[in-house]
């Protein structure tokens, strides 16, 4: 709920003036002036991630010369929050060619917008010459030697806190029909309870259909989709000369998300499929074309940012620079991201009015798959720093199950955390889960004598981790604290109840794609 009319924040005007404020502003009744979002409007051009390094040009039925704006409808929405999610939003969506002059409007009320805010336009250039998939003929042969795709984004600052916003998305020729809508968060001192949802490895198809549909049912603040996404590059990653890839597939998955992402933020993080090194910045050029996050890491870097929500500070991270699993982009950040993540949790912790700590990325620092296994670098290097600064969830993908672990100091498990258990970080130690069930084909465990063990089908065991070593050798290690384990597909919801005259928790469950229980336990602080 808003603050009352009577009531000032400490950071500034009462929520009522802002909303006043912004009705002028965002409704047609009155004048949008240039730059009133604060610097809300991104309107440069720019060819950002093209790699083609052979000068291929678009065909010429793509040029907006020959297209027909009327004709080329909008679609993949997609928004994501900024590093304040009570003020700043990005729209972002995708036309199939070159248009003029591509704009969102946006207001309070259903019908009520401002005026057209321009978009950046990020072009995307991708020579079909990478392209190998099968049968051949999947590719059209007007292509021409090149594929354009066109990502749209503007960025809104200076939003009223806990408020509803309509937006629609056009261009020259194309006058929008259907709005979709999005919430910012309340102030971040609210004490509003909230939630969010998680998985990874995605990809196309039925099965993320369904992952969609309930992430649509449960209505979650905003999502977190960390990394494999729609599995364009299929190969190991940051390998051109053996990924096989498809850029438009990334089109197929824009659209099958849209059903959600047009008005749950999704908020994302890099995995090994991302790497895809046809395009520049490390072969991150296609992310940084398809995706605004928070750039607040350093200069340059994709996809690691930090932000909070109100009392849990969220940090992503991007596992390919650890990873000795897939190596591509094995230290390419030089130790900054370390650096950065260490100054991280140590404001965030020092921060009385945060709680909860979540730290997502795409490799796992602790799982028993048999696929991926656990990631050596997380352990040497990010595990101290989550037991240094009582990080309370680490959230993974990168193997397709589900798995939690007990709470783990030290690399070991510190008490059986059962279902609808409740977990003490400050004392217990990080929880780590893999969520990699999103949509991609499932995995199996190292030990194929362990079995599943989920809510009303427990089977304890002493499970087998399997761990790429830095000088290319796997090593097997049995380990106790594999407590919850699932093959199949769904997602976590976490459910946080900020810190009143009770102390604060967040409550979390694993659901199938049907909504059926998996695992359900609590992290309470105090």
């Amino acid at each position: 709920m808003s603050e009352p009319p009577g009531r000032r924040s400490q950071n500034g005007p009462r929520l009522q003036e802002l909303y006043e404020d912004a009705q002028r502003r965002y409704s047609r009744r009155g004048l949008f002036r240039a730059g009133a979002v604060g610097g809300a409007v991104l309107a440069t051009s720019s060819l950002v991630g093209s790699a083609s390094a052979s000068g291929f040009e678009v065909p010429g039925v793509l040029l907006k010369e020959t297209a027909n704006g009327g004709a080329l409808r909008p679609f993949g929405r997609h928004i994501a929050f900024g590093a304040d999610p009570s003020r700043q939003v990005v729209v972002s969506w995708q036309v199939p060619a070159n248009v003029q002059a591509p704009y969102l409007r946006v207001g309070v009320a259903p019908g009520e917008y401002g005026e057209r805010l321009p978009a950046e336009v990020r072009a995307l250039t991708s020579d079909l010459a990478w392209q190998e998939r099968e049968p051949l003929f999947t590719i059209s042969p007007h292509l021409g030697k090149a594929v354009t795709q066109y990502y749209l984004h503007v960025r809104l600052d200076d939003l009223v806190p806990n408020t509803t916003y309509y937006y629609v998305v056009g261009h020259q020729g194309f006058e929008p029909q259907e709005p979709a809508s999005f919430r910012t968060a309340p102030a971040a001192t609210a004490k509003t309870a909230f939630s969010f949802t998680a998985f990874g490895d995605q990809g196309v198809g039925h099965n993320a259909l369904a992952t969609n549909g309930l992430i649509a049912d449960l209505g979650p603040q905003f999502h977190l989709a960390m990394g494999d996404m729609s599995y364009a590059n299929d190969g190991e990653g940051g390998r051109p000369e053996t990924d096989k890839y498809d850029a438009r597939k990334w089109d197929s998955f824009f659209a099958q998300n849209e059903l959600v992402a047009a008005e749950v933020p999704w908020m994302v993080s890099l995995g090994n499929h991302e790497m895809e090194s046809w395009y520049d910045n490390h072969g991150y050029g296609g992310m940084r074309a398809r995706f605004t996050m928070p750039d607040n890491a350093w200069d340059g870097s994709t996809c690691i940012y930090s932000w909070r929500y109100q009392n849990v500070g969220m940090i992503s991270l991007d596992g390919n620079d650890i990873c000795y699993n897939s190596d591509a982009n094995l230290d390419y950040t030089e130790g900054r991201q370390q650096t950065w993540l260490k100054a991280q949790l140590e404001k965030f912790r020092k921060d009385a009015s945060i709680d909860f700590i979540v730290v997502y990325c795409h490799q796992c620092t602790y799982s028993t798959s048999g696929n991926n296994g656990s990631e050596v670098g997380a352990q040497k290097r990010w595990a101290p720093l989550f037991d240094q600064y009582q990080v309370d969830l680490v959230l993974n993908g990168h193997n397709h199950v589900y798995e939690r672990t007990d709470p783990i100091k030290a690399g070991k498990g510190t008490k059986k955390a059962d279902i609808k258990s409740t977990i003490n970080p400050v004392k217990d130690g990080t929880t780590y889960i893999t969520a990699g069930g999103g949509g991609e084909s499932i995995n199996s465990w190292a030990d194929s004598k362990i079995s599943d063990s989920y809510f009303g089908n427990v089977k304890d065991a002493t499970a087998t981790m399997r761990v790429d070593q830095e000088d290319g050798e796997e090593k097997l290690i049995k380990v106790s604290w594999s407590r919850v384990r699932y093959r199949g597909y769904g997602l976590i919801v976490v459910d946080v109840e900020p810190r009143t005259d009770k102390p604060a928790q967040m409550k979390v469950r694993a659901l199938t794609e049907t909504g059926a229980l998996v695992d359900e336990f609590t992290i309470r602080r105090g």
